[in-house]
């Protein structure tokens, strides 16, 4: 089983759309896969299948064992597609965290699911927390989206920073572009020079596009609404990138 996040220090840069994607792209290829909303505001889940289709379960019950992890997953949102689904009770998460002594509650909890799946996708909220620091313990990848300004650039360095001082592994690291908007000169220069403006290179330039947005209006991966797009040939390349960070030899 692989583990990889998607998060940003940042919120509204085009983290939960790459996460939902990305499951769905996984999934089609017959890779099992499971996508844990930890965010509790739920975008991953209303993109998935609308805000009324999927409802989260209470964090307690499974941090005190009182449930196992299985009974918050909804099965096959689509064929090899399953998700936990955020609930309100996740901004409680970095609480419980830190009332554990071992620090390996979301290694923990994430064990199970081994034997029959193979690609577990953690959307992640857009904090620096003891949630952060175990989701980058846990994940083989973590997959951080940066929109090209200077702010945002700014936020990943900050970023590669607090990884370093935290010995949290900074090649896990990967960013790719978002919200790009090539009519704006600033944008237009640094998606030109990825490495130079990042560090490393991009996986991706996900566009700013009002496609994208309509994935929330119609509760569905950008593969299902509109294949034909730019954007979902960015999210396209970032798939091939992702799989073979965790699967080439």
């Amino acid at each position: 089983m692989r583990i990889i996040a998607f998060y940003s220090p940042k919120g509204g840069v085009g983290k939960t759309a790459a996460a939902v994607n990305t499951a769905y792209l996984a999934s089609r290829e017959g890779v099992r896969t499971l996508l844990w909303d930890l965010d509790p505001q739920g975008a991953s889940s209303f993109y998935l299948a609308g805000a009324e289709r999927v409802k989260g379960r209470k964090l307690s019950k499974l941090l005190d064992g009182q449930s196992p992890i299985a009974r918050f997953i909804h099965e096959d949102v689509y064929d090899d597609l399953d998700v936990i689904p955020a609930h309100s009770s996740f901004r409680n998460f970095d609480i419980k965290l830190e009332q554990e002594q071992d620090g390996n509650t979301l290694k923990e909890l994430l064990a199970p699911l081994s034997e029959d799946t193979s690609l577990v996708i953690l959307d992640c909220p857009p904090t620096l927390s003891r949630l952060t620091e175990q989701v980058l313990e846990v994940a083989d990848k973590v997959y951080v989206p940066v929109v090209p300004t200077w702010l945002s650039l700014n936020s990943w360095a900050q970023l590669r920073e607090f990884v370093k001082d935290k010995k949290l592994g900074v090649k896990k690291l990967r960013p790719f572009f978002s919200m790009a908007d090539r009519r704006k000169h600033l944008h237009r220069d640094l998606l030109a020079q990825p490495e130079e403006a990042l560090g490393v290179p991009a996986l991706a330039a996900i566009p700013y596009a009002s496609v994208v947005e309509r994935m929330g209006e119609e509760g569905q991966p950008l593969e299902r609404l509109a294949p034909n797009t730019v954007a979902a040939a960015e999210f396209r390349a970032l798939w091939q990138g992702i799989r073979k960070d965790l699967w080439s030899r």
